[in-house]
């Protein structure tokens, strides 16, 4: 009795706010506001056929990709943004979780639950992890893998290279930055496994397709993508 009693005290002098707009939250809200939830641009493509869905053509051509998925669109300075802000700088890793389960929740009501067999995070070079203290894919991951339910595999694939920042590179130079730095680190737990790949934002798809290419080449049965957020691809 006396815990949610002290809970409440701090909560009336040092309130929670919201991660995505900064107001306060009120008793029964974690990470986000009622209204924020209510209002963040969700995306809906795991309800549409692959041929409907923008995010698939980023990938036409390159390498089979069974499903393309993101939870939001991503919008300059707006909630979604502050975010992943918060998610990737700020410490808020229960942010990447809460958003996993929210997700996870809507792909298992869309009858996704038994299409994947694992689900793997894009890693973090451990130097960047060791800065950072998690890796914010590896929380999505966590999520999604509590609401699908699915096992996870936080270590099947290895980063190999510290590489410089992707945020103001092109395409081209994106790929390039990436396309050796990745190896599968656990080659019998993805063998013959639909692996669910999952990342925080999806833009380029650069890291992605490098990661998806080394897991077909070990032995995984099809690659499948999830993010939290994809930004237009112009």
């Amino acid at each position: 009795m006396l815990r949610p009693l002290l809970a409440d005290f701090a909560a009336l002098f040092f309130p929670k706010s919201c991660l995505a707009c900064r107001e306060p939250l009120v008793a029964g809200e974690q990470h986000l506001c009622t209204g924020c939830r209510a209002e963040l641009p969700y995306t809906g493509y795991h309800l549409l056929p692959s041929a409907q869905n923008p995010l698939a053509r980023r990938f036409w051509g390159k390498l089979p990709v069974r499903h393309t998925l993101s939870y939001l669109r991503f919008l300059r300075h707006g909630r979604v943004q502050q975010l992943l802000h918060q998610l990737k700088y700020q410490g808020q890793a229960g942010v990447g979780r809460a958003l996993g389960q929210l997700y996870g929740a809507e792909l298992a009501a869309a009858g996704m639950s038994a299409e994947f067999g694992l689900i793997v995070p894009v890693p973090l070079h451990r130097r960047k992890l060791a800065r950072r203290g998690y890796n914010q894919a590896e929380a999505f991951a966590t999520g999604l893998a509590a609401a699908l339910p699915c096992p996870s595999a936080p270590h099947a694939l290895r980063r190999t290279e510290h590489t410089a920042s992707q945020t103001r590179k092109g395409r081209a130079e994106r790929w390039q930055n990436v396309a050796t730095v990745f190896e599968v680190a656990e080659p019998a737990a993805i063998a013959g496994r639909h692996v669910l790949l999952v990342d925080d934002v999806l833009t380029t798809g650069a890291t992605l397709e490098a990661c998806a290419a080394v897991l077909l080449a070990a032995g995984a049965a099809a690659v499948s993508i999830a993010t939290i957020a994809a930004a237009d691809s112009n």
